[in-house]
């Protein structure tokens, strides 16, 4: 290949069929002759692209990769299109999923401790969905499992990784922080 636009039309392809984040790593698995400072310049003018069109696609650093999402301007024309929703979590599994990324590695009694109920049902959930991750063990007596989020979560949530978590300053600017 020599054309510019064909690299850049590929790595785009190659983004629009995956069902996850493709790394930068993967993407020159796949291709090869680019160096890994050549596809991430890609993947730039690719975004490039899409911003100067106006375009309803963006192509988002998301969970380690990138991957081509719809701008959020445009959730009620596609919603309206689409009539399968994902299931949506619980306001237990959420709280707890919120609870797991900003304490995390956590314990189940560290959660309960802050929620004031049993998490027994919304740690499964969470689990099951791929949400979060058993982590490892934590050294205390009773040796109980500790929870962490997982790529997944990153990705169902847009973040390019934990720092883009609002701070707690964020969430008390959205009344979203504030203790009840």
């Amino acid at each position: 290949m020599s054309n510019e636009t064909d690299w850049m039309s590929i790595i785009e392809g190659l983004l629009f069929v995956s069902p996850t984040p493709v790394s930068v790593e993967k993407l020159k698995a796949v291709l090869g002759s680019l160096t890994l400072s050549e596809i991430r310049d890609y993947l730039r003018r690719l975004q490039s692209v899409y911003e100067e069109r106006r375009s309803a696609l963006e192509v988002r650093e998301i969970a380690g990769g990138f991957q081509i999402y719809t701008r959020p301007e445009f959730a009620s024309w596609i919603g309206k299109l689409i009539e399968n929703r994902p299931a949506r979590l619980s306001c237990p599994a959420l709280e707890t999923l919120a609870i797991i990324a900003y304490k995390q590695p956590t314990s189940r009694a560290e959660i309960e401790s802050v929620r004031g109920v049993d998490s027994q049902k919304a740690i499964r959930t969470l689990l099951e969905r791929g949400l979060i991750r058993v982590l490892g063990r934590k050294d205390v007596a009773g040796r109980p499992l500790l929870y962490g989020t997982t790529k997944r979560f990153l990705d169902h949530f847009g973040l390019k990784d934990l720092s883009s978590l609002p701070s707690r300053t964020e969430l008390e600017e959205m009344d979203l922080g504030k203790e009840a």
